[in-house]
């Protein structure tokens, strides 16, 4: 039997399930790309929510990316986001929280030794219904701020 989601999860539960789509990519240093991409949000009865990503390249289906992380509510109107990345980082990021909106930017990026040289991510989601579109945007040692993501995924399965 699952358990139900926590109390505290209820300004997030409109984000429960499996979004899947695609975007498009693009950043100062490497040439624009089409991907497609899979999230998951699930819950399991604790106050955050397990998150998971993963993108493939559009003509190839190669994989490009994945996440690993945990979504927590951050009182009233905010949300904290936790994040480990294969590229040697990790990222820890809050924001703001307004109905099936939200919006968060790294306060912390660790690396490891040889990781990505990310300085700062900031994330924008919008949802609504079954529809997820977001953007990101991201900072490297030497490239300021600059769009990175844009994607539109549909809610495939809810929990």
């Amino acid at each position: 039997m699952d358990p139900e989601p926590h109390p505290d999860l209820a300004p997030l539960r409109f984000l429960l399930g499996t979004w899947l789509g695609g975007g498009e990519g693009e950043y100062p240093t490497i040439e624009p790309f089409a991907y497609g991409e899979e999230m998951t949000f699930e819950h399991v009865g604790e106050p955050f929510l397990l998150y998971a990503q993963r993108s493939w390249s559009a003509d190839e289906g190669v994989p490009l990316h994945f996440e690993r992380g945990f979504l927590r509510p951050g009182g009233p109107g905010r949300v904290e986001l936790t994040l480990a990345h294969p590229l040697g980082l990790s990222e820890v990021a809050e924001g703001s929280l307004d109905g099936t909106a939200f919006d968060v930017e790294s306060g912390t990026v660790g690396r490891t030794p040889t990781g990505s040289s990310v300085a700062r991510v900031r994330r924008r989601y919008r949802i609504e219904g079954d529809v997820m579109t977001y953007e990101m945007d991201m900072e490297m040692d030497r490239v300021p701020m600059s769009r990175h993501l844009c994607a539109t995924l549909k809610r495939v399965a809810v929990p």
